[in-house]
């Protein structure tokens, strides 16, 4: 569970993301370069498209998109496809409503592993193993490693098969990434 309310307000003190990643692509050791790891950002983008995105019933981003690099998934939620996009930014300026910031979202494209090794410690210790990386070293508490329902009373959406965002409810006046 990402909790979008926590991030963005630890985001609007400017403090930089304490959540470490062990996916093998974000790992400097590996690469052997010093290697800015931000791998609970594809999750934050992801998320903060669901709760941003209007959904329009007529698709003007992706219908811009000179390179095919967005799509609108079943339930109408904005997919890129980084090895696709090129920046630019077409599909910002055919938005009407404004809300898709190319500046947040990042190239990388991987897959989360949810610390696999982690995983199966836990299943073969009796529970006693740890939790994903980027839960442990989060230290605003804004992921957690839980099974969580779809409520959108309490505003918690499942946005992929094993995660799931608590979202802020929308504000017409709330500054981006800022929430009131």
């Amino acid at each position: 569970l990402i909790d979008i309310e926590i991030c963005y307000k630890c985001l609007a003190k400017n403090k930089k993301c304490s959540a470490k990643c062990s996916y093998f692509y974000h790992n400097s050791d590996i690469l052997k370069v010093p290697v800015e790891n931000n791998g609970i950002e594809k999750f934050l983008v992801y998320a903060a498209q669901y709760i941003i995105c209007r959904r329009c019933e007529e698709k003007f981003c992706v219908t811009a998109c000179p390179n095919e690099a967005l799509e609108k998934n079943e339930k109408g939620i904005l997919q890129r496809y980084s090895m696709r996009c090129t920046s630019c930014k077409t599909c910002s300026v055919a938005c009407p409503f404004g809300t898709i910031y190319p500046e947040i979202l990042p190239y990388k494209t991987s897959k989360c592993d949810f610390c696999i090794d982690r995983s199966n410690a836990r299943l073969t210790d009796g529970g006693q193993g740890k939790p994903p990386l980027c839960v442990e070293t989060c230290s605003e508490k804004a992921l957690q490693f839980v099974e969580v329902e779809e409520s959108p009373e309490k505003n918690i959406y499942l946005i992929k098969e094993r995660v799931a965002i608590h979202g802020l409810p929308w504000n017409k006046e709330a500054k981006v990434g800022v929430p009131k």
